[in-house]
């Protein structure tokens, strides 16, 4: 088969989040079951100019969007044995930044149409068009609507991921037909809640829908955790599946060097992470205890990541006998909040901001990794941090359920607590450390984590299986 990833980002030109990630790797391992996989993503002035060094000219397109004749040129690079084509457009993607511009909305309707108008006249022997989140859910409603009786995508199919809800793409009604260049008779497949809604156009108009777990498939069509969306979801649960993301075994490995202090496997977890631990508190300058355990968090500081819960009880977790270190950035007031108890206690070290090598640092050194999410579509930390032996306390919700056994359970790979609850956290953590005191029981756990297989393999199969449906039902 021949499929075309659509998204924002992707991993290593541009990421930010699970997306970039997700987009970074799944292409590759589709392309491993013998399918022919490429990305589109936007060139943005933030991709290193040595990710660009191999890069060609495609083609130039002309197109117009609304009332303005615009266009754009396409660039193709290779990358893991994927091409990775870049849509220029200076004044929409030459910024210092992915996301947060006042224009966003028209940015993407752009990229949305640039990559229909791509596909229909250069790619097209493409069969599966794959769109993720709101940025490229344009994609979906264009095929159905604007290029619907367009015959070079007659046989095009379309399949939208859902990789978090909570970011919808969500702009007023006005924009619909100067700047999405959409007319009133598709008033209706975008508008919802009084505003226009891309992601809800997608859901309408994509032939399949995914979802990055099963277990948040099934939340979706709840209201809690569907952020107004969830009369639409149930509505097209007909054609929604969850499928678990995974993880690259290559990038995340405690065996490969890359960026930690000390390799290790299975047979040497112990000593490897102790090595670790210790030459991480020494550039840190952190003063070692080898008596404490090492707890860590990496993530964004919102509510979504349950920083309020961590807040509530990191002055009592932190008389324990631990050391805590947290790597993120987001709301202003957690920062703040962070800095001062960081203040109070020496055994509590905090980064603001995120380093992808000290991350690495951070799971290959820790004992436990903590992530109280209030909802988590998917989900990647958790899995990364099996993969070190770093053993996972996290809420039982979305993909953190899926991958997750709590303790006491065969095959158990972490420990987990379900209700939104700071102190519930606290006893969890608690718990965690109790068992830890047992040296033989906490090898063992350490074990079965990195025994889970989480690579995209397994995931790639199941998309590969969808297309398939899709094309040949």
């Amino acid at each position: 088969m021949n499929i075309l990833f659509a998204a924002a980002e992707a991993a290593p030109f541009c990421a930010t989040g699970g997306l970039g990630d997700v987009i970074g790797a799944l292409p590759k391992a589709i392309s491993q079951l013998g399918n022919t996989v490429s990305v589109i993503i936007p060139k943005y002035r933030v991709i290193p100019t040595e990710l660009l060094a191999g890069t060609k000219n495609v083609c130039e397109l002309s197109f117009s969007l609304g009332w303005r004749k615009t266009g754009a040129r396409i660039f193709v690079t290779k990358h893991d044995g994927i091409d990775f084509y870049l849509v220029e457009n200076d004044y929409y993607f030459d910024r210092p930044s992915i996301y947060g511009n006042a224009d966003d909305g028209e940015r993407f309707a752009f990229f949305s149409m640039a990559i229909i108008e791509f596909v229909r006249s250069y790619l097209c022997d493409t069969q599966i068009l794959h769109t993720n989140d709101w940025h490229t859910a344009l994609c979906n409603v264009y095929l159905k609507t604007l290029y619907s009786e367009d015959t070079a995508l007659n046989d095009l199919k379309n399949v939208f991921t859902i990789h978090n809800v909570e970011f919808q793409g969500k702009f007023d009604p006005y924009l619909l037909g100067d700047i999405i260049g959409l007319d009133e008779r598709y008033k209706h497949i975008l508008e919802y809640d009084g505003c226009l809604n891309l992601m809800k156009g997608a859901l309408v108009c994509a032939d399949r829908v995914t979802v990055v777990s099963q277990r948040y498939a099934n939340e979706l069509e709840y209201d809690y955790f569907g952020f107004g969306l969830s009369p639409i979801i149930k509505q097209c649960s007909g054609k929604l599946v969850g499928i678990l993301n995974g993880i690259d075994k290559t990038s995340f490995s405690p065996q490969n060097s890359t960026n930690i202090f000390y390799p290790y496997g299975k047979r040497d977890c112990i000593s490897g992470k102790e090595k670790n631990k210790h030459a991480l508190f020494k550039e840190l300058g952190i003063t070692q205890d080898k008596d404490r355990a090492l707890a860590v968090m990496i993530t964004r500081l919102t509510d979504q990541k349950g920083i309020d819960l961590i807040i509530h009880i990191l002055n009592e977790l932190l008389e324990e006998n631990i050391n805590m270190i947290i790597l993120g950035s987001g709301d202003k007031k957690y920062e703040e909040e962070l800095k001062h108890i960081a203040s109070l206690h020496d055994n509590f070290y905090l980064r603001i901001g995120f380093d992808r090598n000290l991350s690495k640092k951070l799971y290959a050194a820790a004992d436990i990794f903590i992530m109280p999410s209030k909802s988590e579509p998917c989900g990647l930390s958790q899995m990364i941090a099996c993969s070190y032996g770093t053993v996972p306390v996290v809420r039982s919700v979305g993909g953190l359920s899926d991958t997750i056994i709590p303790y006491g359970q065969d095959e158990s790979n972490g420990f987990t607590f379900n209700n939104y609850n700071a102190h519930e956290l606290l006893y969890t953590i608690k718990h965690a450390l109790s068992v830890k005191q047992n040296k033989r029981e906490w090898r063992a756990l350490m074990l079965r984590c990195m025994s889970r297989d989480f690579s995209w393999e397994t995931s790639a199969v199941k998309y590969e299986n969808l297309y398939k449906e899709i094309l040949y039902s």
